[in-house]
């Protein structure tokens, strides 16, 4: 009879409580309704595709600061605001979800980028924070998960290190439409790795004066699968 190897030692992690994490680019800070005039109008230059494939939104400005509220005050989802370094203003937001550390596993989600910082080495940064911050507390799985038709967050997964472990059909309804779900993770014995190709890409040697060497080029050895949408 075949069982699961051993964990004699295996004790469950924290729960995150929104303590800030920072780094060169950003600081992530638990999030606050005094962040949501900042965020509505960072949100704002990305117009309503920003809120495509996100459960909530598009928002008036009232209608935001309810959600903020709300969520401000959320064990699970456990929200974070992203400040910007370079200019002081917060401009996205992210959450630890399905937190289990009885079973050592964590989903990052609710990812939202103004355009001031989409696609930038402080979103990067960002994702790099929630990363360390799980494997260091002790998780043993981190998640990934999205709507299966938006390609940039499988594209982005991906690029981070989190390899493809299939998608479910028809696994949610949201905005009166269905969601097909696809999977993304690493496991705690990636990590040193990761955090090797994470530090190298970050790093000033790489990055001031433009990339020399991309984040998908360090993090492909470490993929255990690689998601067939992307080619």
């Amino acid at each position: 009879m075949r069982i699961g190897f051993p964990l004699p030692d295996w004790t469950a992690p924290p729960a995150p409580t929104g303590a800030p994490l920072a780094g060169r680019f950003v600081r992530l800070e638990k999030l606050d309704i005094s962040q949501a005039d900042q965020l509505f109008d960072a949100f704002a230059e990305g117009g309503d595709d920003l809120w495509t494939y996100m459960p909530h939104g598009p928002f008036q400005r009232g209608c935001f600061h309810a959600w903020m509220r709300k969520m401000a005050g959320s064990a699970d989802p456990c929200f974070y605001a992203i400040r910007d370094l370079e200019t002081d203003r917060f401009a996205g937001i992210a959450a630890y979800l399905r937190i289990a550390p009885e079973a050592g596993s964590i989903e990052v989600g609710w990812l939202t980028f103004a355009p001031s910082i989409a696609r930038s080495p402080k979103t990067t940064e960002a994702m790099f924070l929630m990363m360390e911050w799980a494997f260091r507390a002790g998780y043993r799985r981190y998640e990934w998960k999205c709507d299966a038709l938006n390609l940039p967050s499988r594209r982005a997964a991906q690029r981070l290190g989190l390899s493809y472990e299939g998608t479910f059909r028809q696994a949610t309804v949201y905005k009166q439409r269905n969601r097909d779900t696809a999977w993304f993770a690493a496991i705690d014995r990636e990590w040193p790795a990761l955090e090797a190709a994470f530090r190298e890409w970050l790093s000033p040697a790489n990055l001031d004066g433009g990339q020399r060497r991309s984040l998908s080029d360090l993090t492909a050895p470490i993929l255990v699968a690689r998601d067939p949408a992307l080619g």
